[in-house]
């Protein structure tokens, strides 16, 4: 499973880039209330966010949205523009452009003289469908004319990089868009270490222990997209899309020799795993303002994947003999999703409701082509219903409100599956005494559904004695957090400090256990999973608008219990960075240990990552240089606890990867404001993965 993040965490991605705004239209803040504002602001502090304004010399000094949001130096927030990750806390960061879910690699298209603001929201409400965090990029352009983004990141000694373009054109309340992209990673060195210690019911015991020989990965991505929006401003939007993202090739290989605790002969391995496809996107977004300050908005969301995922894993006597073992496993997915939600939004001088629904329409066809092409159909059914209320009381604020959700999902060769209604209660109350800070004590709760490959009972081998198989009758779990924050700024120091309590009474996680001679690998809904977390986020400018200094400090403990296990993690996490700004060059050096997560038996971790950067902006072009780890010893791995497989893995790159880019950025004529979504229909295709060590 963490293969795939770093796979996606080296992407300088694929995707669409973003629909422009209107500024008189804006998305989330048009249902924001009165506000705090601190003089000569580069933040504005809001009852149920953070408003920052690019300053002449952010823009200035940035080539597109990732590197403009990483100069706006939020507190708490990692931005890291060469491997497309963004963090906070530790946390993950949904990310949205004008209101709808975007991803990391539309925000890299966003021109910077288009980007209005950016909002922080580290208590997002209900319909924000249980995020930790959310980042929406606020952006305008010109009413006439149009804009045209150019970029290239080649690396230097690999072949690796990224390019796109993306292109807009404007007719009075119409607007058009196109553009494309492409993102190589070819045959990167890679290597694991990795041992496993195998213990039998009987209380003997095996130890593998897996010396690297070689390995690489390749993930070669691209996409285009074809947009059309018309804005009849304060009355009406309307926006469609469509768009097509293809996996061309993902897949990691490693080659290994195993030697064994019981004095046999070494085996070679080899084992490999990937998969490739398309991904075809249609979304169509309609919102109108009514009298009296409301607002209803519709949107609808249709995906369609088509593609393969496969895993290899050989054993051989010598690197030339007759395979002892040779596991093929090759899944064949015809999927597709349909997502349609609706909101109603009302507002007050001091108050806000919000009520909305959503459904969510998963159907999924897998073939087996290792099992003579056995076919086997899911279902998967999701319906999501929320109202919330928020009120401003003097220095108080107050937001209350409840969702409820159905889940279902069912097989229909075997007529296996399960449903079940969840409830997501939420409520928030902040105290700002003074301008720059603020005490905030929230709840906030959400649920998380099995995927496709946890619940399928087709048995899958991962290597001579070990299986895979999924449990159909898995129930969609619940989470609980209680946080209580302060955010504070002061003259040239600002930040948050934080504490996170969380609970999972019925998580979904692994269980392993022995079937005769077979070490099996299910999941179930365990007894739970707690932690407590602890974070001090500063950011000090010690030159201002010259040199900042910025990084987070956290501390985790957590407990996770199963059916035949309790176990529990204490760990440090953080990170620091550097920056300077001046003349048009721009300097940043970041260093990043991730956190450690238990999830049932295994503890897991990101990627423990170093990055030096330096750009010059001129005009309409920018320039950039940089190196990928040029200190310190790329880390990304797990550790299981697990009584019957105890291992511990970590994936190793040769990661001193030196890359340039370059980027041209024109607009001409006068601008029209792109569309404003306020919601996002849930259209993201299930996808079946194949087991693997």
């Amino acid at each position: 499973m963490r293969k795939e993040i770093f796979i996606f965490a080296m992407a300088l991605c694929y995707a669409s880039s973003a629909m422009a705004n209107q500024e008189d239209v804006d998305s989330i803040e048009m249902q924001m209330l009165s506000e705090v504002v601190i003089e000569a602001p580069k933040v504005i502090h809001k009852t149920d966010m953070d408003v920052y304004h690019p300053s002449k010399s952010a823009v200035e000094n940035s080539k597109n949205g990732m590197t403009l949001l990483r100069n706006l130096m939020i507190p708490a927030l990692t931005v890291n523009d060469a491997l497309g990750t963004i963090s906070a806390s530790g946390e993950d960061v949904q990310v949205r452009i004008n209101g709808r879910n975007a991803s990391i690699d539309e925000v890299k298209t966003l021109l910077p003289e288009t980007i209005k603001r950016v909002e922080w929201i580290d208590n997002p409400g209900l319909r924000y469908n249980g995020a930790s965090y959310v980042l929406n990029f606020i952006v305008v352009n010109p009413t006439v004319g149009g804009s045209l983004m150019l970029n290239a990141q080649p690396a230097l000694t690999e072949k690796f990089g990224f390019y796109s373009f993306d292109a807009k054109f404007n007719s009075g309340r119409s607007q058009w868009r196109v553009g494309a992209n492409y993102k190589l990673t070819d045959g990167i060195d890679s290597y694991r270490d990795y041992t496993e210690k195998f213990t039998y019911p009987d209380g003997s015991s095996l130890t593998r222990k897996e010396t690297p020989l070689g390995g690489s990965i390749d993930n070669t991505q691209g996409g285009a997209w074809l947009a059309y929006n018309y804005i009849k401003p304060d009355t009406t939007v309307f926006y469609v899309t469509l768009k097509a993202n293809g996996n061309f090739s993902n897949g990691l290989t490693y080659d290994g020799l195993l030697s064994l605790s019981d004095g046999t002969d070494d085996i070679f391995l080899e084992n490999s795993s990937g998969d490739k496809g398309v991904t075809p996107t249609f979304s169509a977004y309609f919102e109108q303002h009514l009298a009296n300050r409301q607002i209803i908005v519709v949107d609808f969301a249709a995906s369609y994947y088509s593609g393969r995922s496969f895993s290899d894993y050989i054993e051989r006597m010598s690197e030339t003999s007759v395979p002892v073992t040779d596991i093929h496993t090759s899944i064949k997915d015809r999927n597709q999703v349909y997502g349609l939600e609706a909101d109603y939004i009302k507002r007050w001088d001091k108050s806000r409701l919000t009520v909305g629904a959503s459904y969510t329409a998963n159907r999924n066809r897998s073939v087996y082509e290792n099992l003579d092409g056995e076919i086997f159909h899911q279902r998967q059914d999701k319906v999501y219903m929320f109202a919330e209320y928020f009120q401003q009381i003097k220095k108080f604020t107050l937001t209350a409100g409840v969702g409820t959700q159905y889940t279902s999902f069912k097989f229909r060769e075997s007529g296996l599956g399960n449903d079940s209604w969840d409830f997501r209660p939420q409520a928030t109350v902040t105290y700002r005494p003074v301008q720059g800070h603020q005490l905030r004590l929230s709840f906030r709760s959400w649920q998380s559904t099995p995927s496709l490959s946890k619940t399928n009972t087709v048995p899958q081998q991962v290597d001579g004695f070990q299986w895979q198989i999924g449990n159909p009758d898995l129930k969609t779990s619940s989470s609980y957090m209680l946080t209580l924050q302060y955010n504070y700024n002061f003259p040239r120091v600002a930040g948050t400090f934080g504490i996170n309590g969380f609970t999972s009474p019925d998580d979904i996680t692994p269980h392993i256990y022995w079937d005769n001679d077979r070490l099996i690998t299910t999941y179930e809904n365990s007894k739970g999973r707690q932690l407590v977390k602890l974070y001090l986020a500063p950011q000090i400018d010690v030159i201002p608008n010259w040199m900042q200094i910025y990084g987070t400090l956290g501390y985790v403990a957590e407990r996770a219990t199963g059916s035949d296990y309790r176990h529990y993690n204490h760990c440090w996490y953080g990170n620091v960075g550097v920056s300077l700004r001046h003349w048009g060059f721009s300097l940043v050096a970041q260093y990043n240990k991730a956190q450690r997560y238990l999830v049932g038996e295994k503890i897991a971790w990101g990627e423990d990552a170093t990055l030096v950067q330096l750009d010059y902006n001129k005009k309409n072009w920018a320039f950039g240089a940089g190196v990928i780890m040029p200190f310190g010893k790329y880390d990304q791995g797990w550790r299981s606890l697990n009584k019957w497989n105890t291992n511990e893995q970590h994936i190793r790159l040769d990661m001193c990867v030196p890359y340039v880019s370059v980027s041209y950025n024109l607009q001409w004529g006068k601008q029209k404001g792109g569309a404003n979504k306020l919601i996002n229909a849930d259209a993201n295709v299930e996808q079946s993965k194949t087991a693997g060590r």
